[in-house]
């Protein structure tokens, strides 16, 4: 453990019932074994089974390490009851974290802020049977508040599009529909700890091994390569950072956000969405571009845990 932090009593949150549970648990145990290996003392939670006992667990914590994708945790709520049980927690708080995961209004202030969004339209209910998007095909069809590439379809045509409506609508889904880009992805972490304003982390550029980076290309280990830093021109480069650090303000973010890209052929960049509560595994996107500065991944932890003490008391002055 470094000098500057001490051994702390850690709730880790993790599991829940969105279609990401697996993934959530599977990143608590990387988070566990990193804490542990610091000196922490860590006590798994999983919300699926103790959702109303989270306020009394939380109680005489030093702090909460959240792992939760989709909903709940992406959207706020464990976040806002946390703060209820005055219990420290990392990353952004309850407002930017619905903000973020409503992908509808976070496109919305997206381009409030001059940031460049596919062309799409939010269907929060099923259109009339004769409506047609204005549209190019092929397009992404997707939950408005989904993650990991769950619930998203590729519609070349109309019949699939009806397919993928039937799809998401049937399973009481909003819907997202946008124009496919060709292009390069790119993601980009920002970390906003230690009151040092946010900084963007070093671009990395995905090269799926299949026609786009789906659920498979993210976790099998045969999926997507991962190029950390990007190999992309510096100038390129720059836009990333800078936009990515623009979508972490206006959200109204904290302590670390991950912003996902396209890069057309003609060098426009196309902000995707941002994720709030990004994988955290040694292997994940945001430990990786941290590792390429310097920081290992228990330091990435650790920095964002008394980010969130730090932060907690703060607010309480």
């Amino acid at each position: 453990m470094s000098d500057t932090s001490r051994k702390r009593r850690i709730l880790l949150v993790a599991g829940g019932w969105s279609p990401e549970r697996d993934i959530s648990l599977l990143g608590a145990e990387a988070i566990a074994r990193a804490l542990r290996k610091r000196g922490h003392e860590v006590s798994l939670w999983d919300l699926s089974d103790g959702f109303d006992r989270l306020l009394e667990a939380a109680a005489g914590q030093d702090a909460a390490f959240l792992n939760l994708h989709g909903q709940p945790g992406e959207d706020g709520l464990v976040q806002a009851l946390l703060e209820r049980a005055g219990c420290p927690y990392q990353g952004s708080g309850p407002a930017g974290s619905f903000l973020a995961l409503n992908k509808a209004a976070a496109k919305a202030l997206f381009r409030r802020a001059g940031l460049r969004v596919p062309p799409g339209v939010f269907l929060p209910r099923r259109p009339p049977a004769d409506w047609k998007p204005d549209l190019r095909f092929p397009l992404f069809v997707k939950s408005n508040t989904g993650g990991s590439s769950l619930d998203l379809f590729r519609a070349r045509n109309e019949a699939e599009l009806e397919t993928a409506l039937d799809a998401l609508f049937g399973a009481g889904q909003e819907v997202l529909i946008e124009e496919m880009l060709t292009g390069s992805e790119v993601t980009c972490g920002v970390l906003d700890v230690n009151g040092k304003g946010p900084e963007a982390l070093p671009p990395i550029l995905i090269v799926p091994r299949r026609d786009f980076f789906d659920y498979h290309d993210k976790y099998a280990p045969d999926g997507a390569q991962e190029l950390c830093p990007a190999p992309l021109p510096d100038e390129v480069l720059d836009r990333v950072r800078r936009a990515a650090v623009a979508a972490h303000r206006c959200l109204g973010l904290a302590a670390y956000s991950r912003a996902d890209f396209i890069l057309t052929p003609d060098s426009q960049l196309y902000l995707l969405e941002v994720n709030t509560l990004p994988g955290m595994t040694a292997a994940s996107l945001v430990p990786k571009e941290a590792a390429a500065l310097g920081m290992d991944f228990g330091e990435l932890l650790e920095s964002l845990l008394e980010d969130a003490i730090r932060r907690h008391g703060a607010a309480n002055r």
